[in-house]
C-alpha cells in the first residue's frame, strides 16, 4: 500500500507540495491542448516527467470528463445520457486514453459513471474552525426536480454502464490498464434523486458492476467514504465489504475518507473523527492483500485554509502513519 493524492493541478508547484509530505504516488492530471478528450502520449510523458524530477510517480491518471458531475454542467455526458452517436465518440476518446496511458506507462485510470453528481446539502461546524460537507436526504431540495436526463430507471442506467463497459472493458484488457470506478455519492433511496435511481450507491449495485466485465481491469476505485455512506452501520458494516472487493481484486484505487452518521444522514469528518476505525481498516486492506494508493478525499474546509491544503497535509500525515505501523507485527 501507497500513500497517493489525487489533487490537482499536477504542476510543479504542487508536485513539490505533495513531496513535501511524503507523497510519492499520485493520480495526475496531463495538461491536454485542442480541448481534446484524452492525452497523447508526449502529454502524458512531460506530466510522469515533471513528476519524476519531484521524486514521485504517477499510478493513475482522471480522464478530462466522467467526473462526479451533473449531466446539468456536463459538456460531455452523452454515455449516462444514452445519446448516440455522442456517446460512440466519447467512448472512442476512452480507448484512445487506454492505449496511450498503457504507451506511456501509465497503469490505471479512474472515472465516474453519474448523472446527479455528488450531492451535499450544507456545511456542518466540526472541530476548531473546521467546516463538514454535510448530507441529509430528508432536508434535500435540488434546484430542479429532476435532471435534463429526465427520468431514468434503473434498468436504463444499467443499459448506458453496459454499453460503456462492453466496448472499453476489452481494450483495456488488451492493454492492460486497469479501469477504476468511483461509486454514486451518495447512495439514496430506493425512490431515486433528482430522477435517478443512482445504480452505483449501493454495495449490491457495486457488486453487480464488477461482475458485468469478468477482467482483472474492471474494478473500482473504492472511495470508502462514499460506500460508508451506503450503509445502515458503517463502523460494523464497512469490513466486509472492504473484504468482498479486496479478495476478488476489484480495487484499484482507495479514497481513505471518514463520516459519521449513516446512509441519507452523515457528515464527512477527519480520518481520525469518524464512525469507522481506520486502524482496523488499514488492517483491513492489508489483510485483503491490497497494494495500491490509499488517498485522502474531501477534505473539511475553513476560511483560513480555503484550498485545504492544510487540511490534506493532516490526512496524509495520519495515512503515512497508519501505513508504517499496518508494516509492524500485531
Amino acid at each position: 500500500m501507497k500513500l497517493g493524492c489525487q489533487t490537482a493541478p499536477t504542476t510543479d508547484e504542487h508536485l513539490k507540495y505533495l513531496a513535501r509530505y511524503g507523497v510519492k504516488n499520485i493520480c495526475g492530471y496531463p495538461v491536454i491542448a485542442d480541448e481534446r478528450l484524452y492525452a497523447t502520449v508526449d502529454e502524458l510523458q512531460r506530466m510522469k516527467d515533471l513528476a519524476a524530477k519531484n521524486g514521485i510517480e504517477v499510478d493513475m491518471i482522471a480522464p478530462p470528463f466522467l467526473a462526479s458531475i451533473s449531466v446539468d454542467v456536463d459538456k460531455h455526458a452523452a454515455i449516462m445520457l444514452g445519446q448516440s452517436p455522442e456517446r460512440d465518440h466519447d467512448i472512442e476518446a476512452i480507448q484512445t486514453l487506454i492505449k496511450n496511458c498503457a504507451a506511456a506507462g501509465i497503469p490505471a485510470i479512474k472515472y465516474n459513471l453519474q448523472i446527479v453528481g455528488d450531492a451535499r446539502i450544507a456545511r456542518t461546524a466540526g472541530r476548531g474552525d473546521a467546516m463538514y460537507a454535510t448530507w441529509k436526504f430528508s432536508e434535500a431540495h435540488p434546484k430542479t426536480p429532476l435532471t435534463r436526463a429526465g427520468n431514468v430507471s434503473a434498468e436504463e442506467s444499467w443499459a448506458r454502464i453496459t454499453y460503456f463497459l462492453d466496448r472499453v472493458i476489452p481494450v483495456a484488457n488488451e492493454y492492460k490498464v486497469r479501469m477504476a470506478l468511483h461509486p454514486d455519492d451518495p447512495g439514496v433511496p430506493p425512490q431515486g434523486y433528482q430522477g435517478d435511481h443512482r445504480v452505483l450507491g449501493t454495495v449490491d449495485g457495486l457488486k453487480r458492476f464488477v461482475s458485468i466485465q469478468e477482467s482483472a481491469y474492471h474494478g473500482l476505485n473504492f472511495c470508502q467514504g462514499t460506500v460508508s455512506e451506503m450503509l445502515a452501520d458503517p463502523g460494523k458494516e464497512i469490513f466486509d465489504v472492504i473484504r468482498y472487493f479486496g479478495t476478488r481484486d476489484k480495487i484499484f484505487n482507495v479514497h481513505f475518507r471518514n463520516i459519521r452518521g449513516h446512509r441519507d444522514d452523515f457528515v464527512e469528518t477527519f480520518p481520525d473523527e469518524g464512525d469507522v476505525d481506520f486502524v482496523r481498516a488499514i488492517r483491513t486492506y492489508q489483510e485483503v492483500g491490497y497494494k495500491y494508493m490509499i488517498m485522502p478525499d474531501h477534505v473539511p474546509q475553513a476560511e483560513t485554509d480555503p484550498k485545504g491544503l492544510q487540511s490534506f497535509a493532516f490526512c496524509y500525515g495520519y495515512i503515512r502513519g497508519l501505513l508504517q505501523s499496518a508494516a509492524e507485527p500485531v
